[in-house]
């Protein structure tokens, strides 16, 4: 097996999710390509922000976009044309469950957009059989019907595993069940049906696997430059679990920066040098190293594009 550093795993990371270089404008599928959770406040504008030139406060609910629980049964912001990958590819191998919830959402539903108001039993569980979907607007929940997706459920199967370890290799069985939400027996035989089109590597002393067509681009991998503020949820790209590997369970610490007003990192030159929050158009940045004075007016000039009202920043 050929050995590959955590170095090499979180530049390939950070290219392949579209975080060194950003996307042309108006390239909101590809951003959202492998789905971006939409925890509050709006982190998958900031996600379509760090990933795509020209983002507007807006582009959270573009045309080309839908919302529904998703991997982890999370909200996230989806390509529409891409609907069914992100929910009967995460549908159990027996779906009896899934298909009866669904059904009983969609009797409540009665073919209106329903405000969820006290809860519709089993919603987010019913999101996997491609029939509902949902609008967050970070105060309000609604949920609609839409038309199952066409997708044969195996094939979305396949393509969410194959997305999975597109976008998060090295990575591992146990991993993506995680990930997609999917039960850890289910989660294997979505793996071995896929085993042809993965190599196994070593991955800083444990076995993972990447895609065979990746393997190049992940060993050419080279530490991006430049400044991005990233979500949240992209910091599991760094490895959030016990060992620091895989973006298994957990919320190790990427800075001692980092707390609970602050749960977003600042990423230069390909690491985490701090972290931030934000309230309303105040970003607030706490520093975990120096900033060079080139560095220092890259993040006024990140901030300065942030899709959101008045964006002004602090520093400490």
């Amino acid at each position: 097996m050929r050995i590959v550093t955590r170095e090499q795993a979180i530049a390939y990371r950070l290219q392949v999710n579209n975080l060194v270089g950003r996307l042309p404008v108006g390239s909101h599928e590809k951003a959202a390509y492998v789905g971006l959770q939409d925890t509050a406040p709006r982190d998958a504008l900031l996600g379509l922000h760090a990933r795509m030139a020209g983002c507007s406060p807006a582009d959270w609910e573009h045309p080309s976009l839908i919302q529904t629980y998703s991997p982890r049964a999370a909200v996230y912001v989806l390509p529409a044309r891409d609907f069914g990958v992100f929910t009967l590819g995460r549908m159990p191998l027996d779906s009896r469950r899934i298909d009866v919830l669904a059904e009983q959402v969609c009797e409540t539903l009665g073919g209106q957009e329903r405000r969820r108001g006290a809860g519709i039993h089993g919603l987010r569980e019913a999101c996997a059989s491609g029939r509902i979907a949902v609008r967050w607007d970070t105060t309000s929940l609604w949920v609609r019907e839409v038309q199952r997706p066409a997708i044969d459920v195996d094939d979305a199967r396949r393509e969410l595993c194959r997305r999975h370890v597109h976008c998060f290799g090295p990575t591992t069985p146990k991993v993506f069940a995680w990930w997609s939400g999917l039960s850890p027996a289910d989660a294997r035989v979505m793996w071995d049906e896929l085993a042809h089109e993965l190599i196994e590597v070593d991955f800083d002393g444990v076995p993972a696997w990447v895609l065979r067509d990746d393997a190049d681009r992940l060993w050419s991998a080279e530490a991006p430059r430049g400044v991005r503020l990233l979500a949240a949820p992209d910091l599991r790209l760094f490895g959030r679990d016990r060992d620091g590997r895989f973006i298994a369970p957990g919320l190790r610490a990427l800075t001692a920066a980092a707390d609970s007003f602050h749960p977003n990192g600042l990423l230069i030159d390909g690491r985490i040098v701090g972290a931030w929050g934000r309230k309303g158009g105040h970003v607030d940045v706490v520093l975990s190293e120096r900033l060079s004075r080139e560095q220092y007016d890259d993040l006024c000039a990140e901030v300065a594009s942030l899709p959101v009202r008045d964006p002004r920043l602090s520093v400490r």
